[in-house]
C-alpha cells in the first residue's frame, strides 16, 4: 500500500498490530537465536530460470515425457506375466493374499482367480517379458526399465491420479510438472514449460481427468500446466479476431502491463507479476504455435512410424507432438490416454487399446533415440494403479498393492526388469517402489535433491515427496 493510499485509520491499525506482533515474538523467542528470514520467492527468478541454481547434482536428463495411461492399465496383461494365476483360473483367491487388504468394488464379493487373458513373449536381447499385444513396445524392450513392484496409496481413480501427480491425495498441491518448472525453469520463452495433451479411443471406459492434476497448487500460478487441444487451435483464442492486427494487440498488452505494474507497485502481489508474464507468453505463442502444431510438415516416413496422418487428436498424434515440444525445450510434457478403466470386457478392449497406443509409444522412443534426445529425456509409461488378480465379471477391479510401469532414457538403466510381485501378482514383494521413490529418482536424474527443493506455505516447508521418498540407485546408469 502506497503512502498516498494509506488512510490514518489504516496506518494506526497496521502499526498497532505490527508493534504487538513484534512484542509477542520477542517474548516467545527470548533466549533463542533468530531464524534467518525466508527468501523472497515472488520474483527472484525470471521465467526461464528456476530456483535450483546451481543444480544439486550433475543432471542426466533435461526434460520429462509422461505417457499417462489413465484408468489403471492391468499389469497382468502388459508387463507382469503370472503362470501360477493361469493355473488357478476360476478357483477361489487364497485368503492369505486378500485378508485385510483394501478392495475397491469387490467388497463382500466372491474373489476368484482370473488368468492372464493374453500370452506373453520375450523380446530383445534382454529377454524382457511383455504381453504379445504390444509387439512395437517389445521392439524397444532393450531401451526399457520395467518396474514390476510399484505401490500406491489411493484405490479410487481421482485421488490416485492426484497422488501419482502431486505426491499426496490432498487436492490443491502442486503437480510434479509445476514443481519441475519451479525448480528448473523453462528452456523456451515462447511456449509454456509444462504442457498437457489428452486423447481418447474406443477401448475401455473413458477416464475423466481434472485440471487440478496439472495445477500449480500453492506455487505461483505461472508454474501450472497448460492443456493443449489436440485438434484445431491448440489453445483457445490463439488467433486475433478480424480487424485486430499484431501491432494493435501489442499496444493493448503494453497498456494492460503498464496498469498491472502500477498495481503491483501498490500491493506487491506475486500473481500480478504472473499475469504480466502470461500476457507476454500468450502474445509470443501466437507466432510460435501455428508452426509447432503443423504436423503436416513432418516427413511421411515419420507420420507412418507413429501411425498418424497429422493433427487428428489421437494418442499417436500427441506422441509426435510431444517429441516436437521436447525439441523446442518444453520441460514437462504429459500425454494422457484415458481408456484403461476395464472393470469388464477386458478381453475385448485390451486389443483396442494396444492398437491405439503400442505403435506410437515405440515410435516416440525410437524417434528420440535417432535424434540423440533419449539420453537426456525421461520417458514414463504408466497409470494411477494396476488391476486385481481376481475377476470382476470379465474384467478386473482397481489394485494398489503391486503394479507395473516403465521408464526409459535420461539416465535410467535400459533393458532391465526391476522388482517383483508375488506369484499371483497381488503384492509387490521385492525391490518395492513407492510413488514417492519414483518422484525422488526422477528429480535426482534432473539434478535435484528431492529433500532440498521445498516451498514454504502456511508455516511449513512442502516438497513433492512430502516426508518420504528414496532414490532407487539400482535402476540408474
Amino acid at each position: 500500500m502506497t503512502r498516498e493510499q494509506c488512510t490514518r485509520r489504516a496506518f494506526l491499525g497496521n502499526a498497532s498490530a505490527g508493534l504487538g506482533t513484534m512484542a509477542l515474538a520477542s517474548l516467545l523467542n527470548a533466549g533463542e537465536p533468530q531464524a534467518k528470514p525466508a527468501p523472497d520467492r515472488r520474483e527472484a527468478h525470471p521465467a526461464s530460470r528456476g530456483v535450483i541454481n546451481p543444480l544439486h547434482f550433475a543432471p542426466k536428463a533435461k526434460r520429462v515425457i509422461w505417457l499417462y495411461q489413465a484408468g489403471g492399465p492391468t499389469h497382468l496383461e502388459t508387463f507382469d506375466y503370472k503362470p501360477k494365476l493361469a493355473q488357478l483360473h476360476g478357483q477361489p483367491m487364497p485368503e492369505s493374499f486378500t485378508k485385510g487388504q483394501p478392495i475397491a468394488q469387490l467388497q463382500g464379493a466372491k474373489l476368484t482367480c482370473f488368468a492372464p487373458q493374453f500370452p506373453f513373449r520375450k523380446f530383445g536381447a534382454s529377454g524382457q517379458e511383455i504381453c504379445a499385444l504390444f509387439p512395437h513396445i517389445g521392439s524397444i524392450a532393450d531401451d526399457l526399465c520395467i518396474i514390476r513392484s510399484m505401490k500406491t496409496e489411493a484405490i479410487n481413480h481421482d485421488p490416485a491420479h492426484t497422488f501419482m501427480n502431486t505426491g499426496t491425495t490432498i487436492s490443491g498441491r502442486p503437480s510434479m510438472g509445476s514443481w519441475l518448472i519451479y525448480g528448473l525453469g523453462s528452456e523456451n520463452e515462447n511456449l509454456p514449460g509444462f504442457i498437457v495433451l489428452t486423447s481418447t479411443g474406443k477401448g475401455g471406459q473413458m477416464q475423466p481427468i481434472s485440471a487440478r492434476q496439472w495445477h500449480s497448487g500453492f506455487l505461483p500460478s505461472r508454474y501450472q500446466g497448460v492443456k493443449f487441444q489436440s485438434r484445431g487451435d491448440a489453445v483457445y483464442y490463439l488467433g486475433n479476431p478480424p480487424g485486430v492486427t499484431a501491432a494493435r494487440q501489442r499496444e493493448t498488452i503494453d497498456a494492460v502491463t503498464a496498469l498491472d505494474k502500477l498495481r503491483q507497485e501498490a500491493v506487491d502481489d506475486p500473481e500480478i507479476a504472473t499475469r504480466i508474464a502470461q500476457y507476454e507468453l500468450a502474445f509470443r505463442m501466437q507466432t510460435s504455435m501455428p508452426e509447432l502444431m503443423d504436423l503436416a510438415k513432418e516427413p511421411k516416413r515419420v507420420l507412418d512410424m507413429y501411425g498418424t496422418t497429422g493433427s487428428d487428436g489421437s494418442f499417436a498424434a500427441n506422441c509426435l507432438l510431444a517429441r516436437r515440444l521436447a525439441e523446442r525445450g518444453v520441460r514437462f510434457i504429459q500425454v494422457y490416454h484415458r481408456d484403461w478403466d476395464m472393470h469388464g470386457a477386458l478381453k475385448r478392449d485390451m486389443p483396442v487399446n494396444a492398437r491405439e497406443t503400442d505403435q506410437a509409444t515405440a515410435a516416440l522412443i525410437k524417434d528420440l533415440k535417432q535424434r540423440d534426445m533419449l539420453r537426456d529425456t525421461i520417458v514414463v509409461w504408466g497409470g494411477e494403479f494396476g488391476r486385481t488378480p481376481m475377476n470382476q465379471g470379465d474384467g478386473r477391479d482397481h489394485h494398489i498393492k503391486g503394479f507395473s510401469m516403465w521408464v526409459a532414457g535420461g539416465g535410467f538403466k535400459p533393458g532391465i526388469t526391476w522388482g517383483e510381485t508375488d506369484e499371483l501378482g497381488y503384492h509387490a514383494v521385492k525391490d518395492v517402489v513407492e510413488v514417492h521413490d519414483l518422484h525422488a529418482t526422477m528429480l535426482h536424474l534432473l539434478g535435484i535433491d528431492h529433500e532440498r527443493m521445498t516451498y514454504r506455505y502456511q508455516g511449513r516447508d512442502f516438497r513433492l515427496t512430502d516426508v518420504a521418498g528414496k532414490v532407487i540407485g539400482g535402476i540408474l546408469t
